[in-house]
């Protein structure tokens, strides 16, 4: 029994003896390296290492670090197997100088320090540089120096002395900052130092978030070329090497908003703002007008356009629509856009002045606050002509008669105040002048008497005065335009049977207490109609507001008629 444990126990040593790691080491493919160039850094672990064993973030100080490549490898000599893991990690020198790659721990073992000296590149050698500048980045900006949220305009070339594979060009970086490209690539060629180069050309906007000091850090280039010193090809396969470059860092300082700004900030070059009102516009109570204000900036995206003011006078309904805005890049520059339309409606006639509108930005070439303005509009607003055309309710019989018997009444003093003729001629035609006058206050009275026996469905205004046959027409028309009228047709027809009713012509409901209940459902069914569409108009609800304010208004004509006394008993 003690034999087999000394078994299992050498069994279990060997095993362990197996998974540990036995050495590690580290190299790079160039030293010493261009400033733009690419490092190729290889960490090979002999044994039975874990996969998740290397930490590259010790070169972060140091290096931009790509992504990192790992292989599995194993070889038997001799009967003898050996296995071993290898990280492969690409890193780019963040500027010139002399560097240390730090040590890795893999399993117990560690590497050995490297130390990398980073060159320009007129520095190297003429068959280093000569390899070296086959491909290279260059990056600037148009401003290093800008206040916050002002626009950059950063510029990438790709220089090719000869065709690629495949490639891919990342974007630049930069913390609290909004990074955009702007249009398409554009492909030229130049002469640089007697070689021709293929220049590919890449624009960014780089909008800062936020004040202070950054690091713009260019972009990387990874691209798939022929292998030098080959014409060999496997398949459909030709051999091809990777290739990687760095675009140069830039230095941003941003500066914060000046401290006298009272405003909305806006960092611009160029600010504009204009309305458009539609062609041969003409302003009419209750008809609407559509105001269409739009706001144009420079260098800023849509995010950091203002609102417009709504000041707009007193008889006026609007129902402003929802803002759209847009960016777009033209000429390497952010055209940012905001478009306001607002359905104008006049409620009464008259001159009226729409108050200027006012854009305070703040001018980054000057360094001076100016103004986008809008200036002050006067506009006449005429009277709804339907509604003018409309006759008014004529005076009631009654009230006819008794103006035209009191009218000669009041004249016959003036015929009896001279002195008593001398003339029998103009005794003769005292008496006829008053003849004529008894006779005519008598043939009133007989009619008026006639009126007053006409039957009941007569008088109650259904069929009977001038003034009330013009109300069932209009009333008649208004019906039709809300069976299936549109909303200009429903309010044209509405506003002509008011004004045939009611003893204020303007047009609207809610100057007439007998009629203010109509005014809801006028303004709920424009606001459906010229408004961001989220109000709801109920047209059966209008409709029998409409019917029960025509009965109350019966009514009243029916009351009015049997209130006035006959003349003779």
């Amino acid at each position: 029994m003690k034999k087999v444990w000394l078994i299992l126990f050498g069994l279990v040593v060997s095993l362990h003896l197996q998974a540990q790691v036995n050495s590690v080491v580290a190299g790079i493919d160039k030293n010493p390296v261009m400033v733009d160039e690419a490092i190729r850094l290889s960490v090979t672990a002999t044994g039975d290492a874990d996969r998740d064993a290397f930490d590259s973030s010790p070169l972060l100080n140091d290096f931009v670090v790509g992504r990192t490549s790992i292989s599995n490898r194993t070889s038997i000599v001799n009967g003898s197997r050996t296995d071993s893991v290898t990280w492969t990690t690409v890193l780019f020198p963040r500027d010139k100088g002399t560097f240390t790659i730090p040590s890795f721990s893999i399993g117990g073992q560690q590497t050995q320090p490297i130390q990398v000296k980073v060159i320009p590149v007129q520095q190297a050698g003429e068959d280093q540089q000569q390899e070296a500048r086959d491909y290279y980045v260059t990056t600037s900006a148009d401003s290093t120096e800008v206040y916050l949220h002002q626009q950059i305009r950063y510029t990438v070339k790709l220089y090719l002395a000869s065709d690629i594979e495949r490639g891919t060009l990342q974007a630049p970086e930069m913390e609290q900052a909004q990074i955009s490209q702007l249009g398409d690539d554009k492909r030229s060629t130049e002469i640089v130092n007697g070689r021709r180069y293929t220049v590919i050309e890449r624009n960014f906007a780089v909008v800062p978030q936020r004040s202070g000091e950054y690091r713009l850090r260019g972009p990387v280039f990874t691209g798939e070329v022929m292998a030098p010193n080959t014409r060999q090809s496997f398949g459909f396969f030709n051999r091809t090497q990777t290739i990687n470059r760095l675009g140069p860092d830039i230095t941003i300082t941003v500066k914060p908003e000046p401290a006298d700004i009272d405003y909305h900030w806006l960092p611009s070059e160029y600010v504009d703002i204009n309305e458009e009102w539609p062609q041969n516009a003409t302003f009419k109570v209750g008809e609407p007008v559509t105001r269409t204000i739009t706001l144009t900036a420079t260098g800023v995206v849509e995010e950091q356009l203002p609102e417009f003011p709504k000041n707009y006078p007193p008889g006026f309904k609007t129902y402003p629509d929802q803002a759209k805005t847009a960016t777009v890049d033209k000429n390497n520059t952010l055209i940012a856009q905001r478009v306001e339309s607002t359905a104008v409606i006049p409620t009464k006639p008259g001159l009226f002045v729409l108050p200027d509108i006012t854009i305070p930005w703040f001018n980054v070439s000057t360094g001076q606050t100016e103004y986008a303005k809008l200036p002050a509009r006067q506009i006449e607003v005429k009277p709804d002509t339907a509604a003018s055309a409309a006759p008014a309710p004529p005076p009631s019989t009654a009230g006819t008669s008794d103006n035209t018997a009191v009218a000669p009444t009041t004249e016959q003093p003036a015929t009896e105040s001279p002195a008593v003729p001398s003339s029998p001629w103009l005794m003769i035609l005292s008496a006829l002048v008053l003849l004529l006058v008894v006779l005519l206050i008598v043939v009133i009275a007989y009619y008026r008497r006639k009126l007053g026996q006409l039957p009941q469905s007569t008088a109650t205004g259904v069929s009977g005065t001038p003034g009330e046959s013009t109300e069932q027409q209009y009333y008649q028309q208004l019906q039709q335009a809300l069976s299936g009228g549109s909303v200009n047709q429903i309010q044209r027809a509405l506003s002509q049977w008011l004004n045939s009713i009611s003893p204020v012509t303007t047009g609207r409901p809610a100057d007439w207490s007998l009629t203010a209940s109509l005014q809801p459902h006028l303004d709920n069914m424009l606001a459906s109609c010229y408004g961001n569409g989220h109000t709801k108009w109920d047209k059966d609800a209008m409709a029998q507001a409409i019917a029960s304010v025509r009965q109350q208004w019966l009514q009243l004509q029916k009351s009015k008629q049997q209130a006035l006394p006959p003349l003779y008993s």
